[in-house]
Parts: structure tokens; C-alpha cells; sequence
């Protein structure tokens, strides 16, 4: 069971029009207009040499404040595609804020864009559905192959994210966490001389929250009073903290016990299995007793 959660809110936005945050991930929309040819379009002329002129400038700074250590890890990469070459033109930005140390954030870092690249980022024809299942799909194994690390390593730091990727003209957004995502946006819609207002573009996942409240205890997990998750952790989603992912909720002792089963071992030996995972891999400090009953059709 995992009470927090590398579970990703992943939006896409095309930079021409007003970016809206889109509640849900599986968005129907895509760019699939349809091509003419440009002696009869002048407008789409128009439009590609403006494509051609556009350019992205980024930089950062950092400051540890009053904090002792400095727990953050930042990219900015303008070609985040570079050994992955395409057509579509590919930026990536992210930060990632750590809690407990900096060996989350650092391995989020290092691995998370190559995870997304891998899973599926669209690279020759831009595909709004696959650009999203490449997102969520990488920060599943960035946070799976961290908490590994992790265990291996016997840390436990974790950290919340909030991600960016520009894809041509269309940009997607993803967040865990309590880091934010904000776009300004001129009030009247002109390029100059207009106030900007600040539309934010994520979603805070905290413990307190009634949504996440829920999803934490349905999995097994306990939000305390002070609305902090197992009275310790304000936010509800980050890679790592393995020491919040470790009691087993319903579906994870279903699927751990399936893939046993599948692999060939007998019941006797997944029962063990299954209470050897939840004392001595996922620390459960109970008296812990399970029973695996198995029903085959003959």
C-alpha cells in the first residue's frame, strides 16, 4: 500500500489559447487538424514562420534560506530529447523539493525525463493521450525504481515535484506534492501593455484534504489530527518516503500475492512470503498473521 504516492496529474495545453487546468488525465482533445497546402493558406504560413521564430528562455535561482542544508534539485533542459531525436521540439523543466534529505530529489533529477522519454513521449507526431500515459507511465518507475534504491541504500528521503514539458506549442504540466505550476497571462489577451494576472496551474495533494483523506485511509493508511499523514507528513504524493509506502492495503496484498502465484510458487510459500514482506520488508510492527486461500475451477 502506498499512502503517498508518485499518482501524477498530467496536463496538456496548447500555449496559443488560455491554459485551464483540466481536472482529469484521459483528455480527449488533440491536434489533428487537418493539412492544406500553403499556397492556399496563407494564414498557416503565417502561423508555421511564427513557429519557427518562437523561443524558449529559462533560468534559475536557488537559496537555502534558513534552512541548514539545501534540499532542492532543479532542470532545465531546452532539448530534452537529445538522445531521442524527432521532428517535435521537446523542453523540460522541474523541480523537485525534498523532504528528509536530497537523495530523492537528486535521483527524481537524474532519472525522471529519461523514464518519461522511454515510456513513450511523443516524438514525431504530437499525441495528447500518449504524451500523458509517457508522463504518468515515467513517474511511476521513477518512483518504483527509487524506493528500490532507497531500501537498498536504507534512506528514506522523499520529495514533492512539479514538472513541465513543452512539446512544440503544447505544454504539459505535472505535479505531486505541494509545488506549484503558475502561468501569467495578460488580462485583455494583447502581447504588451496589458497587467498580467497569475492563473496556478496544479493541484495541491496534502493530507488534509478530504479527497486525499480518503484515498490515504482506503488504502490503509491514517491521516492524524494535526492533518498530517501518519501524524508526520504534510503532503500525501511524493517520490520516496518509502517509510509511508510500506503497510500492505487490500490491492497491493492482492497483487503481491498474484504475481507469486503466477511464478509458479505454492501456497505454502506465498503465505510466507506475503507476512515476510509486510514484517521485515514494509517494517509492520503488529503480530501479523495471513491466510492464502486459492479457488481453482477443475
Amino acid at each position: 500500500m502506498r499512502t503517498t504516492s508518485s499518482n501524477t496529474q498530467a496536463e496538456g495545453s496548447n500555449s496559443e489559447s488560455n491554459l485551464k487546468r483540466q481536472p482529469e488525465v484521459d483528455d480527449d482533445s488533440s491536434d489533428s487538424a487537418a493539412k492544406k497546402p500553403k499556397a492556399q493558406t496563407p494564414v498557416q504560413e503565417e502561423s508555421e514562420k511564427e513557429e519557427k521564430s518562437l523561443e524558449i528562455e529559462a533560468d534559475v535561482a536557488e537559496d537555502k534560506g534558513s534552512r541548514h542544508t539545501m534540499e532542492d534539485a532543479w532542470v532545465i533542459m531546452l532539448d530534452a530529447t537529445l538522445d531521442s531525436p524527432g521532428k517535435l521540439r521537446c523542453g523540460h523543466f522541474a523541480i523537485y523539493d525534498g523532504h528528509g534529505g536530497r537523495l530523492a530529489a537528486e535521483y527524481a533529477q537524474r532519472h525522471l525525463n529519461a523514464n518519461v522519454v522511454s515510456a513513450g513521449l511523443p516524438r514525431e507526431l504530437l499525441d495528447v493521450k500518449a504524451a500523458k500515459r509517457a508522463i504518468l507511465d515515467g513517474f511511476r518507475k521513477t518512483d518504483e525504481d527509487l524506493l528500490k534504491e532507497s531500501s537498498s541504500g536504507g534512506w528514506q528521503d522523499g520529495a514533492t515535484a512539479v514538472c513541465v514539458w513543452v512539446i512544440e506549442k503544447r505544454v504539459f504540466i505535472a505535479n505531486i506534492g505541494d509545488a506549484k505550476a503558475v502561468v501569467a497571462r495578460s488580462i485583455d489577451g494583447s502581447d504588451k501593455g496589458s497587467a498580467l494576472k497569475a492563473i496556478v496551474l496544479t493541484r495541491e495533494h496534502k493530507a488534509i484534504y478530504p479527497q486525499e483523506r480518503a484515498r490515504i485511509q482506503k488504502a490503509g493508511g491514517t491521516v492524524g489530527s494535526n492533518g498530517r499523514l501518519q501524524g508526520r507528513l504534510e503532503v500525501s504524493r511524493a517520490f520516496g518516503d518509502r517509510q509511508f509506502k510500506k503497510v500492505f492495503g487490500p490491492s497491493d496484498a492482492v497483487e503481491f500475492v498474484h504475481k507469486l502465484l503466477k511464478e509458479g510458487l505454492p501456497v505454502t510459500a506465498v503465505s510466507r512470503r506475503l507476512v515476510r514482506e509486510a514484517v521485515r520488508e514494509r517494517r509492520c510492527k503488529d503480530n501479523c498473521t495471513a491466510i492464502v486461500i486459492v479457488f481453482r475451477r477443475k
